[in-house]
């Protein structure tokens, strides 16, 4: 059994994109990429780095971002079009512990469950990642590894932000948890927090698909902060 990538990309060619690839390269048979009309060297970025191994990559020549949910589903019915065994979604600033390469193979191989729940931990900077009432991702599995099964019917939550990046219909899956986390950097510098405040501002700003106070806390000058005590797979 095999697992596919799957991801979304913008404007990660000076970002997190090189490193993510490669780091999860081992765990990976094959990759599906949609480029959300990038103007950088996102595309030149995967292309090098994947070039061994089966990649489709999907251009989309305006950005769908504005409107989330067209754009996961785009992702998930491109993704499905290649019949993948398993499909890890994860974004380009995502890092999955190595030592998931331990839990792969019997993962792949076994019967029981469909999809693999994780922990995510919102890393603020290289070392140490944001834990209050506004961040708590790490203390939710959430699925990130699922297995495609071609005679459901899938269906989304449809909401133009936050829609989530799998169909709501994984939840019904026999789903187990992993010990292995993923480090997610997109808030781990100040430049990252300030872009993500103002996207939020410009596309939720009466918090109607997010939380507004958790967006007003993106720019806090003094959060609570916890040491990463888990493999250290960002140098």
């Amino acid at each position: 059994m095999s697992i596919t990538l799957s991801m979304v990309v913008k404007n990660e060619g000076e970002r997190y994109l090189r490193r993510a690839l490669l780091h999860h390269k081992p765990f990976i048979d094959a990759a599906v990429i949609i480029d959300d009309a990038s103007t950088d060297d996102t595309i030149t970025v995967c292309k090098e780095v994947l070039s061994d191994i089966p990649l489709k990559i999907v251009e989309n020549k305006e950005s769908r971002f504005v409107n989330e949910i067209t754009l996961r589903k785009q992702q998930w019915n491109e993704t499905i079009k290649t019949n993948p065994s398993w499909i890890l979604n994860l974004d380009s600033d995502e890092l999955l512990e190595s030592s998931f390469l331990t839990q792969l193979e019997i993962i792949t191989n076994q019967q029981m469950y469909d999809a693999v729940y994780f922990r995510l931990y919102d890393m603020w900077n290289n070392t140490h990642y944001r834990d209050d009432q506004y961040w708590y991702a790490h203390k939710t599995y959430r699925p990130f590894l699922v297995r495609f099964k071609p005679s459901d019917n899938y269906v989304w939550k449809e909401t133009a932000q936050h829609c989530g990046r799998f169909p709501l219909t994984i939840a019904q899956y026999h789903h187990f948890y992993s010990t292995v986390k993923i480090q997610h950097f997109g808030w781990s510098t100040e430049k990252d927090r300030k872009e993500k405040y103002e996207r939020y501002m410009k596309l939720d700003s009466k918090g109607i698909f997010g939380c507004l106070e958790q967006y007003q806390s993106i720019l806090d000058s003094n959060p609570n902060l916890i040491k990463w005590s888990g493999n250290s797979d960002y140098n």
